[in-house]
């Protein structure tokens, strides 16, 4: 039996950077959520179990070695000592100390720490391997591994800049392109990610694998777990925050993390450390609560940072979404509902004729041939806030012969109303739409400034524009050229007096059926809704193109307005 004393915060007679850490936790100083208390938990039955011995010996020589000679390379704290915060400290022994009494091996092989984003956890990961890679097992091959290059290195170069602080001069380590080498002990860094050949075959004692969360498939970690097959006791630390990955490799392993926690599972190798909050409705009611997903807050990530990230969250869904997923590791959809429909309806309602002789923007959303065609300009006047959406819609004859109420919307009846355009044949005629905007010159004398589309069979559509002296250009429907205006729009929207579309019933389905994805950087692109896939959302997309027109052209564009006023 292990020799604990929870008054002395003692294990063997030493002190136990675990004990007092749940120690703080139970006197109420330190606030963590029901999975990691659980964890905690489990840790000190754990010390109970006469088939485990606790030698806190390897986890003190590299919290001694971490301390005493890895500086930060990193401002606000750039060349100071790297001083572990307690969380971290407990981890680390308790990692290394838990061993078995009949082979006196280690009983942790593999670590999954979900934490929230900035507090510290990539120069954390790249301490520990700086320190396996000193006073670990001599002729070690430490990996530092990711989804992508850009993420490997991360921790790789973190690592690099730890060992120039250290070996300024290089008497003990070297580094070149292919890794990191120590010149005493033969031991190694280098890089795995997805693009990297040769992933089979390697001979890994410990690995880093950085933002779990973005991998679909478990190609990497596979390779990883098969290279150390033959080792007795394999470093394997899988880091993350939340993703938007569905069933994605970072799924799988909670989903399994979790059941060994709640011991459905037996898993004596696997230590499960999540830092993760009990509750949305927590994150706006109780301050306090926001050390569950962040054990760094106020040390190194900011409250003050976190106050403006929930402000944001208030106003736009996208980064309601990608807060609550990075900065508290509460699992959103992949895709995300855009709009409630307060935000959607307005009555908002103006007269075209008042635009006579305008100027406007134009975005077409061609789609597919068989599909719900949308052309749209934007029209904006000199000190109103007010931005002006005319539009009109295209469809092939024999998509509503099939059944025009499949999505629930009566097609022949817009049609009768002047909201649709029916196009014979099987297909939209593009030269229909293009008949559009030149009837918007000769009813209103309304001109095109510039028209944007996307790349769907456009050939023949710019031809016909071309030939008209209308000047237009591609807009690549991803995340780079959509993301603003699609948050701008959604901000106009919500304000309810800003976007007027006339009440457009196309319009209203449209939006109604748009979500949206999230990717890594917060940025956010158009999409259908969940429970939604034949539904239709070109309004939707010509709406935020229009966007897209008015952020390249607004100078220009609000010149001409001007000089015309």
């Amino acid at each position: 039996m292990i020799n604990y004393d929870l008054n002395t915060l003692t294990i063997n007679g030493k002190h136990s950077w675990f004990l007092e850490y749940y120690d703080e936790i139970l006197k109420g100083n330190i606030v963590v959520g029901r999975e990691l208390r659980k964890q905690l938990e489990n840790l000190i039955e754990d010390l109970n179990d006469d088939k485990y011995i606790y030698d806190n010996s390897d986890a003190e020589l590299r919290i001694e070695f971490i301390e005493t000679f890895v500086k930060h390379t990193k401002s606000p704290f750039n060349g100071m000592p790297f001083t572990l915060e307690l969380w971290e400290k407990a981890v680390l022994e308790v990692f290394y100390s838990f061993k078995y009494v009949e082979t006196k091996l280690r009983r942790f092989k593999k670590l999954v720490l979900l934490i929230g984003r900035k507090n510290g956890k990539s120069t954390f990961c790249a301490a520990i391997s700086f320190a396996e890679f000193l006073v670990g097992d001599s002729g070690s091959d430490i990996v530092c591994s990711s989804n992508d290059d850009a993420q490997a290195n991360l921790i790789f170069n973190e690592i690099a800049n730890m060992r120039q602080k250290f070996d300024a001069k290089s008497k003990y380590t070297h580094k070149n392109l292919k890794g990191i080498f120590n010149k005493l002990n033969d031991s190694t860094i280098t890089k795995l990610s997805e693009k990297t050949q040769n992933k089979e075959g390697r001979n890994i004692n410990a690995a880093i694998l950085d933002e779990a969360h973005e991998m679909k498939t478990n190609v990497i970690a596979k390779s990883i777990e098969q290279s150390q097959s033959t080792k007795d006791e394999p470093i394997f630390i899988i880091i993350s925050t939340e993703g938007f990955v569905e069933d994605g490799y970072l799924d799988n392993e909670l989903e399994y993390g979790r059941a060994v926690l709640n011991r459905e599972i037996e898993d004596d190798e696997l230590l499960v450390w999540l830092y993760t909050m009990d509750s949305e409705t927590e994150i706006y009611t109780d301050r306090t609560s926001w050390q569950k997903a962040n054990p760094s807050l106020g040390k190194i990530k900011k409250y003050s940072y976190l106050e403006g990230q929930l402000r944001k969250a208030q106003v736009s869904q996208a980064d309601r979404i990608f807060v609550l997923s990075k900065d508290f590791n509460i699992k959103q959809n992949s895709v995300n509902t855009w709009l409630m429909e307060q935000y959607i309806k307005n009555n908002l309602k103006f007269d075209i004729e008042d635009f006579r002789d305008w100027i406007a923007l134009a975005a077409t959303d061609l789609s597919e041939t068989t599909d719900l065609t949308s052309a749209r300009i934007l029209l904006l006047r000199k000190d109103n806030r007010q931005k002006f959406f005319f539009q009109q819609y295209f469809i092939p004859e024999s998509k509503i012969e099939e059944g025009s109420n499949e999505d629930g919307i009566d097609y022949f009846q817009l049609a009768k109303e002047g909201f649709i355009t029916i196009s014979p044949g099987n297909e939209v005629d593009y030269s229909l739409v293009v008949a559009w905007y030149l009837s918007l010159y000769k009813k209103y004398g309304i001109r095109i400034y510039k028209e944007g589309h996307d790349r769907w069979n456009a050939k023949s559509f710019v031809k016909e524009l071309d030939d008209y002296g209308i000047e237009n250009e591609k807009i690549t429907q991803d995340y780079m050229n959509l993301s603003n205006a699609m948050k701008s729009l959604e901000a106009d929207l919500k304000s309810g007096n800003i976007v007027n579309y006339n009440m457009n019933p196309v319009d209203i389905f449209c939006l109604k059926n748009t979500g949206f994805v999230v990717d890594k950087l917060g940025r956010i692109m158009p999409t259908k809704a969940l429970n939604k896939q034949n539904k239709r959302i070109d309004g939707s997309l010509t709406m935020i193109m229009c966007y897209v027109m008015l952020d390249r052209y607004k100078k220009e564009y609000m010149d001409i307005i001007n000089y015309k006023c």
